[in-house]
């Protein structure tokens, strides 16, 4: 792999496991508990506080500010809104993101899809859009801030290239935004990249707009990436992000591979970015 030609994000956690626990001097009776396990402690409450409360200053603002602006202004405006607070975010819950090279100024970006602090890792490097499925809107918490964000919404049994979607994929990019595609579909344990469903690229084929791809990874001091990192299967997601509020630093690998003009079907450049994905991986 040619490090000069893409960007790598890295970001690791750590947090309490309980095996150290019984292994350590506090599982003698009277024994004091150690200092860095008392101050995760606190750490993780004061997080579990901490981040309902600025989303909800962060979605007071946006709801206060972003009407004020001409219609044509709010999508960049939205954007902009969630890489300041993502950047804020990344501080308070602990992600250290180091990048190598740049991600693209505007255009296409599809990445494999691990966890809901893809997200975050991603919206804090640079303004973003992202598209996303319907269900999202649902979720407690992170339903709000997507459609707060302008998150463009996408119905499972629906293609991208309805030409509502279209249109609003276009304005994002016109805007100055990046437009970030997870054309899995779906969230993974990050042990592969699942195939691309090229539905999601036909936006790239009507706009011929320049698509670069990324692949994000994530890494643990303690305790199981696929397990309290990535967001898949059937996880719930509130006990899922308490156990993030514990894991005092978080570190994430991305690279970014540069954009490109991509021809063919939307079959033909879902293989391609699929292949490229891959081959950036760590």
């Amino acid at each position: 792999m040619n490090n000069a030609t893409f960007v790598r994000i890295t970001s690791v956690a750590g947090g309490i496991d309980p095996g150290q626990l019984a292994g350590s001097s506090c599982s003698q009776p009277g024994s004091p508990i150690p200092a860095t396990i008392m101050s995760t402690v606190f750490l993780g409450i004061w997080r579990a506080f901490a981040v309902p409360f600025f989303c909800l200053i962060a979605l007071i603002e946006n709801v206060i500010t972003i009407p004020l602006l001409p219609r044509a202004k709010r999508p960049h405006a939205r954007a902009e809104w969630l890489h300041r607070w993502s950047r804020f975010a990344s501080r308070v819950v602990g992600i250290r993101t180091t990048t190598i090279g740049s991600m693209p100024q505007s255009g296409l970006l599809v990445c494999n899809h691990l966890s809901y602090l893809d997200v975050i890792v991603l919206s804090s490097i640079r303004p973003c859009v992202f598209v996303a499925k319907r269900d999202v809107a649902a979720w407690p918490l992170f339903g709000w801030l997507a459609r707060a964000a302008g998150t463009i919404f996408v119905d499972r049994e629906r293609r991208l290239s309805s030409p509502a979607i279209v249109d609003l994929v276009h304005r994002a990019i016109a805007g100055g935004s990046v437009v970030i595609l997870f054309p899995e579909g779906t969230s993974s344990d990050g042990s592969t990249v699942l195939p691309f469903k090229s539905a999601l690229l036909q936006s790239a084929v009507e706009l011929r707009c320049a698509v670069a791809a990324a692949a994000i990874e994530y890494a643990l001091s303690d305790g199981s990436v696929a397990d309290e990192v990535c967001y898949w299967r059937d996880m719930a997601l509130v006990p899922h992000l308490f156990n993030l509020f514990f894991k005092r630093e978080i570190r994430s690998s991305c690279s970014f591979a540069p954009p490109n003009i991509r021809t063919g079907d939307r079959k033909q450049i879902a293989r391609e970015l699929h292949d490229e994905v891959v081959s950036i991986r760590s």
